[in-house]
């Protein structure tokens, strides 16, 4: 139960910070692509309030952490994006989608320099540092989860924007099922042979781009 609490107290702001930056970046950039729906709902917004699902950003995940499921899962309240309303629908759907994902890689390269900047100001508690890495891990984990290409998720409504028109109106039927599909995947442990190369070369890709800054610090 000790170490339960310890992961909840470690992984909590990093994983609020990682779906509100994800969600509001959906927003803002359906915004700026000529959608304001999830505007006008409030849902542009850097407060978590607006974004926590209790039951999937909440309940779920720590009921799968109280009984040791080896299946982490869950989810915040999507934003709404009225696709219709972009002013080039198909293109711009792509970019939309890849805000969230972005933002999430942006974010683990943050807690990433906030790590190497708290090592150089030899600061001493052990806490600070594991929340750091716990978000450079969350970040990686939702940006490859999230670029899956399977509607609803991100890396879906990507590759609908890319299809060809015929193809994509097929591959966006498979959105009600998606989820289930998802669930197969994970206990299958066949979404591993997605998720960790991706993990992996964003992780080498932060690596690259904090460079400048380890080597002012050292």
């Amino acid at each position: 139960m000790n170490e339960i609490i310890q992961t909840i107290a470690v992984y909590a702001l990093p994983v609020l910070f990682a779906i509100t930056l994800h969600e509001a970046a959906h927003a803002y950039a359906a915004k700026y692509f000529g959608d304001l729906t999830a505007y006008s709902q409030g849902r542009m917004s850097l407060n978590p309030a607006k974004h926590i699902d209790p039951l999937g950003t909440v309940l779920i995940p720590v009921l799968l952490a109280l009984i040791s499921s080896p299946f982490l899962f869950g989810y915040a309240r999507p934003v709404p994006v009225d696709f219709a309303r972009l002013r080039n629908p198909k293109k711009d759907m792509a970019w939309v989608a890849l805000a969230g994902p972005a933002a999430n890689l942006v974010m683990g390269l943050l807690w990433m320099a906030l790590f190497f900047v708290m090592d150089a100001a030899n600061i001493d508690e052990t806490y600070f540092y594991e929340v750091a890495r716990a978000g450079v891990k969350v970040n990686l984990v939702l940006f490859a989860f999230n670029l899956f290409p399977l509607p609803p998720l991100d890396g879906g409504r990507i590759m609908t924007s890319v299809l060809p028109m015929r193809w994509a109106f097929r591959f966006a039927r498979l959105e009600p099922y998606g989820f289930f599909i998802m669930i197969g995947l994970m206990m299958l442990n066949l979404l591993n042979y997605w998720m960790i190369p991706v993990i992996t070369g964003a992780n080498a890709l932060l690596n690259i781009l904090i460079s400048p800054l380890k080597l002012l610090l050292t």
